[in-house]
């Protein structure tokens, strides 16, 4: 079976997040996907089921769980679909309680994903564990669906700051829950304003198998809104400040939607073998 490996939200190899892609005509056991997303030990591998030429299932494991939603893998997935599966420029994802994703590519080679967003909320009265997570100061807590967002003082404390991963883990499991939303399920993500870019981010989520994301698509559809808040403007430019970094252009629309826009760069074409 073929499957692609692809370095998104860059126009460069070894920048950006690395994701594997599985092109299939039906779904995979399972256990075979997790399986083969633990054998890769990427930030996720996607599996993407063939509906036609437009339109497309998908599904996105780490290498210890199935997760609801991943940006970079969208696009590394998109990325191969506009390669060697469609001449359309246009294409659709069908994704469990997500509804739709319309992706295009532009003529440069730049993919724009169109998602739901996930505005986070003001968290005044956040775990106290939350101080224990990263060694920076922070000014303020939010939370949406997918993580607790720290915004800190300053774009040298997020580059700079050093997680606790077995303190993140620990908040995971112990927190039950905030604002309704179940924080073990929760990510950690540190985000500051930037001098060179509208906002930088970080990514942490040791506790699903990803010590540090070098590139989170899915984050953005949480922190362009509030970076958008923030500065008044809808287009903004974010860096997520990882040792490999990426680039996303973030545009927010009028319907509770938001397009993230990138690059991604081809590293490998292998063939697996399934017993």
């Amino acid at each position: 079976m073929k499957m692609y490996q692809v370095d998104a939200f860059s126009t460069e190899l070894f920048k950006g997040n690395p994701a594997a892609v599985l092109v299939c005509e039906e779904w995979l056991d399972d256990r075979i996907m997790q399986n083969i997303a633990l054998e890769n030990n990427l930030s996720e591998t996607a599996f993407v089921k063939i509906i036609n030429d437009e339109n497309y299932e998908i599904r996105w494991f780490t290498p210890s769980v199935e997760v609801d939603f991943c940006g970079h893998a969208t696009l590394a997935s998109s990325f191969v679909l506009f390669k060697d599966f469609t001449t359309t420029k246009t294409i659709h994802f069908h994704v469990k309680d997500l509804g739709v994703f319309i992706v295009t590519q532009g003529q440069d080679g730049k993919i724009t994903m169109n998602f739901p967003v996930r505005v986070p909320e003001p968290l005044p009265d956040y775990p106290v564990l939350l101080n224990e997570v990263v060694d920076c100061p922070f000014n303020e807590v939010y939370v949406n669906q997918q993580a607790f967002i720290l915004v800190c003082e300053s774009e040298q404390a997020v580059r700079d700051a050093k997680p606790d991963f077995n303190k993140i883990k620990e908040l995971a499991a112990a927190y039950q829950r905030s604002t309704a939303i179940t924080a073990a399920d929760l990510d950690i993500s540190i985000t500051s304003k930037a001098q060179h870019y509208d906002y930088i981010a970080r990514y942490f989520a040791p506790h699903k198998g990803i010590d540090e994301d070098p590139v989170t698509g899915s984050m953005h559809t949480g922190l362009a809104p509030l970076w958008a808040d923030k500065l008044s403007k809808r287009q903004l430019v974010a860096y997520q400040a990882s040792a490999r970094g990426g680039l996303l252009y973030c545009d927010l629309k009028d319907n509770q939607r938001i397009e993230i826009s990138g690059y991604a760069k081809l590293y490998m074409v292998a063939e697996i073998f399934l017993d």
